[in-house]
């Protein structure tokens, strides 16, 4: 208004000079009335279009500079709950509703109360415009608005710079979740403790069954007797050293040593080996070197033992289960 108001206000007040001044053919002649009033209503929108536009432009960056416009089609579809009046004034006397009324009323009395001061402060010139002549009149009415609208856009930034702060903080605490929310999402990703409970024991249900398919290719399983056992295998073409293909304690020794008697792996008790074994070497991996002369000498003895049994060598010598070279740093008493 300050920079283009006095433009649009000699406009305007060309406007309604020509708007006023009537002929006698116009008074008979309806379709010159209709074309003078529509002429002048293109006169004032062509006058208005530039405040219009620096409007438009305004109503469209505020929204962008607070972070962009949200388009939703879920917003925009028809939902009948939205016409539940119970919802609705449940969402009216709801804490929200009540704190946005009581905001509604601050701004509406704070601006009402801004448009009150101007009336009362500028009575007289207000009353004064019936007694001026038009170009004056129209000159003091643009002064006046100025004003009006300087004040009162003033008010409004006051309000922006009170509501705009408040609005994001309020965003951002809705935007936070709570403890039990954050439970439920960490659960919906990361999965619940009893799903990963059962995830983990299905896992070491196929891990253990894969190995109990590896024990009949094993040469010789090791145990001590009841509580571990380890079953080896050795491929000298393919291995640099003898493999775990299988171990356990407990239970799962029991398994392990039921298995090997139904495919007739060679089953041999030697605790001290059985336990260094369990704890210096895992699945699928060779054994320590610290082990080798033992379980060579276990192996040795295996395959004379075989081709004792297969008619093919004389009766091997007897081992000491419990005299194997075993390191110290690898002996285990559990």
């Amino acid at each position: 208004m300050f920079l283009l108001g006095g433009n649009m206000m000699q406009g305007l007040q060309q406007i309604f000079i020509t708007a006023f001044q009537f002929d006698r053919a116009m008074a008979f002649d309806e379709t010159l009335l209709l074309d003078t009033l529509l002429s002048a209503f293109g006169g004032a929108l062509y006058m208005l279009l530039p405040f219009f536009i620096i409007v438009l432009l305004a109503a469209l960056l505020a929204p962008l500079l607070m972070g962009g416009w949200s388009f939703s089609t879920t917003s925009l579809a028809f939902n009948v709950e939205k016409l539940d009046p119970i919802k609705g004034l449940g969402r009216v006397f709801s804490w929200k509703g009540i704190i946005e009324l009581i905001k509604a009323l601050a701004k509406f009395f704070l601006v009402a109360s801004v448009g009150v001061f101007l009336l009362w402060f500028n009575t007289e010139d207000f009353l004064s415009l019936t007694y001026e002549p038009l170009e004056v009149a129209v000159s003091h009415v643009g002064s006046l608005l100025l004003l009006s609208f300087f004040l009162l856009a003033a008010v409004l930034v006051l309000i922006a710079g009170v509501d705009v702060p408040f609005q994001l903080w309020d965003h951002n605490r809705q935007l936070k979740m709570t403890r039990q929310e954050i439970r439920d999402e960490y659960k919906q990703t990361e999965g619940s403790p009893e799903v990963k409970r059962r995830i983990r024991s299905m896992q070491v249900e196929i891990a253990r069954r894969r190995m109990m398919e590896e024990v009949p290719k094993a040469d010789v399983v090791i145990t001590n007797p009841t509580h571990y056992a380890v079953a080896l295998r050795y491929d000298q073409v393919k291995m640099g050293a003898p493999q775990v293909v299988a171990k356990g304690r407990g239970l799962v020794a029991a398994n392990i040593r039921a298995v090997a008697e139904e495919h007739e792996v060679m089953i041999m008790s030697a605790p001290p080996l059985a336990r260094a074994l369990y704890h210096s070497t895992e699945l699928g991996q060779e054994i320590p070197q610290g082990l080798y002369m033992a379980v060579a000498q276990v192996l040795a003895y295996i395959y004379q033992l075989k081709r004792y049994q297969a008619g093919e060598g004389g009766e091997p010598g007897q081992v000491d289960p419990n005299d194997f070279p075993i390191p110290d740093d690898l002996k285990k008493d559990e």
